[in-house]
């Protein structure tokens, strides 16, 4: 009886958690405005940004490194859940309190898979947590502007939820988008500005 390969039964356990990133429901609603997303279908989304919009990084970054840290990035909220980044006027999303919890979910969720590939995967999501390397930079500014555009499409979505301002807006996503993707940023005002023009005058 040939033994059990450990090292194999131990990322097959990680690919079965991860499984559980479609139970956790995120605050923007999916183009036809008839339900939330989940934050796996958040994940894979960001990925295809990367590889579609890759073009737009600056000079050094990796679009690979960028596609698996949108995969990795979220893992986390399999245990801490997702907070929206607008929510309790904007102050829960950045919290010791969230950050804490993401920190021990990380410990955990990356914690089952064997050590080499744990570490491996681990500096990843420390990486785009960090958001200093021109990669993280990126892939954060993609993680802003995703929500934004299901907003659009969705007259306003959260932003109605909350009862975001342009200004509100402009200091937690826009400031984060110009720095890893100012084009697409500048692309994105316009809409952005005539949906607060007709609604919040």
């Amino acid at each position: 009886m040939t033994a059990p390969d450990t090292d194999l039964t131990a990322r097959l356990a990680f690919l079965t958690e991860a499984d559980r990133l479609k139970l956790v429901d995120r605050a923007s609603r999916i183009t036809n405005n008839t339900r939330c997303e989940n934050s796996a279908e958040h994940s894979w989304h960001l990925a295809l940004y990367a590889l579609v919009l890759g073009d737009l990084a600056g000079p050094g970054v990796s679009t690979d490194r960028v596609i698996r840290m949108m995969l990795l990035h979220d893992l986390v909220e399999i245990d801490a859940g997702d907070v929206p980044i607008h929510s309790a006027a904007g102050q829960a999303h950045a919290s010791e309190a969230t950050k804490a919890a993401e920190l021990a979910g990380a410990e955990r969720i990356f914690g089952l898979l064997p050590p080499a590939k744990a570490a491996e995967l681990r500096a990843l999501w420390d990486e785009f947590e960090e958001g200093e390397t021109p990669d993280a930079r990126f892939a954060r500014a993609l993680d802003r502007v995703q929500p934004v555009m299901l907003n659009l499409i969705n007259d306003g979505g959260t932003w109605n939820d909350f009862e975001v301002t342009r200004e509100q807006l402009e200091t937690r996503v826009g400031a984060k988008v110009m720095r890893g993707a100012p084009a697409l940023w500048m692309h994105l005002k316009g809409a952005i500005d005539a949906w607060f023009s007709r609604n919040r005058p």
